[in-house]
Formats: C-alpha cells, structure tokens, sequence
C-alpha cells in the first residue's frame, strides 16, 4: 500500500495530472513497479477523458526511481488486448 501510495503522489507532482487510481502492483528489485492510470485531457462530456496508463517505478523507501508512460486512450474504450504503440 505504501508503494502504490508513494506512487500516486509522486507521479502527480510531476506530471501535474489527476491519476485515477492503481491499476498494477508488482514486486522489482530494490522496490516495487506500479502501474498508474492518470486523466491527461479532461473532455466533456467525462466519458470522452483521454486516459493514460503509467509506469512508475518506486524503491524500497518509497523514493520515486522512474517513470514512464506506457500507452493514451479514451476512456470507457476496452482493451483490444493489442501491445501498446
């Protein structure tokens, strides 16, 4: 929980964007990968959001090691299953 939290947060102040929420939690070395869904572009109405999935990186202390964004979509659109572009 903490990694998730310290995730959201840091991710937040350096993009200045809202994230929705953690969607992936997974054990790395020295630390934990966490997978962030953030808004980038508010649309109205909301169900037209662009959505963006991020991959944050955090150390055991809870220090933000990298970050990188993985893939942009519309929100409510399914996962096609497709790697991201």
């Amino acid at each position: 929980m903490k990694a998730a939290r310290a995730a959201l947060e840091q991710l937040a102040l350096l993009t200045g964007r809202d994230p929705q929420g953690v969607v992936s939690l997974s054990p790395a070395e020295g630390g934990w990968v966490v997978g962030v869904e953030v808004v980038e572009d508010r649309r109205i109405p909301s169900s037209t959001d662009v959505l963006a999935l991020y991959e944050v990186e955090i150390d055991d202390t809870g220090e933000l090691v990298a970050y990188n964004r993985k893939r942009r979509y519309a929100r409510g659109k399914s996962d096609s299953g497709e790697p991201p572009r």
